[in-house]
Parts: structure tokens; sequence; C-alpha cells
């Protein structure tokens, strides 16, 4: 009499709730090394979604996922299909809401959303990529459909989404904000800037020169009461391709500001860059308020810039 094996797929569990591209595929990378992983990713939306095309569900063999495809409400589900393309060691495409099978997983937002599971087989083109985003450059990664895997392209393209057969994801650097000040503003800036995952340096005039290099994905938040301490970070981010620039000070304030810098021979559309007053809104009358204007204009300038 043989005996028989049973093999169960195990249940899904959350591992974190980390939604930063990196974090997911460090997640996937480790999860590849460790019995296996899957990478799901939302490639097409049909009506309203929560995440953006490409968003990610990174899903190991044992049960463990983390990341987003939608706001929360079919991750488990989409788990649940990664680990049975896991053990049959082949990709497939799922479809939720709106057009799908499951008809006991409504989306909130009333759309439909199909996600492509890759069973991870070949982690070197992931661990490149998460070389790249370490290194503050953009990647991106092609899901080639008709040989199930990935492949990092040598040209990036503006957004993800999909070329021929193939859904291309894109990456970027995260956040870094560069914060210039010794005022209870700046350590109110910085606090919630850490707290939002935000890579933060804090730099001053008798050290800009040797500050980390403001790149395209860096926001520079100058918060002086002086003109004078403000000037020589303001002359580095003006001549960086950073993508936010904003400086303390009331119109008044920014009027001195763009004459001084005028009379240093900068061209108009260097200080036309300048966010003065800083922050969504204002003015406010408190570091916590200023804070999160000034936050949740860096997050908005990083949307319309970066999408």
């Amino acid at each position: 009499m043989s005996d028989t094996v049973i093999t169960t797929t195990p249940n899904p569990v959350r591992a974190d709730s980390v939604d930063n591209p990196a974090d997911i595929l460090g997640f996937a990378v480790e999860a590849a090394q460790h019995g296996g992983a899957a990478l799901a990713t939302l490639v097409e939306i049909g009506g309203g979604a929560a995440r953006a095309l490409g968003a990610h569900v990174a899903v190991a063999s044992d049960g463990r996922f983390c990341g987003y495809v939608s706001g929360g409400c079919v991750e488990a589900a989409v788990a649940a299909e990664a680990l049975e393309a896991i053990a049959e060691g082949r990709d497939r495409i799922v479809k939720f809401g709106d057009g799908s099978p499951f008809f006991d997983i409504i989306l909130p937002c009333g759309g439909g959303i199909t996600i492509a599971i890759h069973v991870i087989r070949d982690a070197d083109v992931v661990r490149q990529a998460l070389r790249d985003l370490a290194e503050r450059k953009s990647v991106a990664l092609a899901y080639m459909t008709d040989t199930q895997s990935l492949v990092r392209l040598e040209k990036v393209p503006p957004r993800s989404g999909w070329r021929d057969t193939e859904f291309v994801s894109v990456y970027r650097p995260a956040t870094r904000v560069v914060i210039s000040g010794q005022t209870g503003e700046a350590e109110a800036v910085q606090r919630l800037a850490e707290a939002s995952g935000y890579e933060v340096k804090i730099v001053d005039s008798g050290t800009a020169s040797q500050a980390t290099a403001f790149d395209a994905f860096t926001a520079v938040v100058l918060l002086h009461h002086e003109l004078d301490l403000e000037e020589d970070v303001l002359g580095k981010a003006l001549a960086s391709p950073s993508f936010y620039v904003g400086a303390l000070g009331s119109t008044r304030t920014h009027h001195r500001r763009i004459e001084r810098l005028k009379s240093n021979g900068i061209p108009s559309e260097a200080f036309d860059r300048i966010k003065a007053p800083i922050g969504l809104f204002g003015p406010t009358r408190d570091s916590t308020a200023l804070a999160l204007s000034v936050l949740a204009d860096i997050a908005a300038a990083r949307l319309e810039t970066f999408g």
C-alpha cells in the first residue's frame, strides 16, 4: 500500500503594509531565494481604481504577501491566485471586479482590474532594478507575456503601461527632501517627511556645497527667516534638476528674494521655479500645519512631474 502525499496551499497572510515599489521588489527577491515567489502586477483598469497601472503585490510561497493593487479589497484573493501559480510553476492573468468570474469579489469603485501574476524564475533582473533605484536611477521592467519573463529595458518610458505584447513597469527613486533651516518649522517638516517614508537630508549654508547631490527626485525646502541664510542652498537648488524648490516667507519677502537673485545674475527661468510662499495652502499659524502644507505640496508636485 503506497503512501499518499497531500499538499495544501498555504493561506495568504499580509506580511507588511508597505506601498513602496522598492520594498515590494525587495520582498519578492528575498522570497524567491527562500522557496519561491510571484509578482502580481496591475495591468488593466476598467472604471475607477485605487492604484495606478504597474502597482504590485509580491507573494512568497509560504503565503506571506505585501503591496497593493487595489484599496485592500482584493489583495488576499490575488495572493491566493499567486500561490496556485507558484505551485503550478506557470504564470496567469486574473480579473477582479466588473467582468470577473469571482462574483463574490466586488470593488468598491464598481470597476474591474486585471492582474498579471508572474512566477519569479530569475530574480537577477529584479535585483538589478533594485540596484538602479538605490543609485537613484529610474528603471523599467518589461513583463513579456509570450515568454513569461521579466526584462530590464535600457530606455525608461514616461509611465507604466502596455507596449505591444509586453507590460512595462516604471520605477523611480524615492523622494528625497532636503531641508535647510534651524527652526521649529524645519523640525516639524523633518518629522512628517520621515514619517511619510521620504529620505530626509538636513543642510545649511555652511554645508550646502558638501550636501548630497540634488537630483531630479529631490524636493528642496528652505525654512529660514533671513534671506542671507538661505542663499547658498537656494543657489545650489536652482542650479539642480530638483523637481521642487520651496521657500518660507511672505509675498513681500519673496519680492526681495527675487531682487537679490536678479542682482546676482540669476535668470528669471531659474527663480520662477521657486514656490513662495511655500506650501499647498496657507498662510499657516503653527509648525504642524506648515509641515502638512509643505509635504502635501511636495507630493502634488511629484505627481504632476512624474505621474
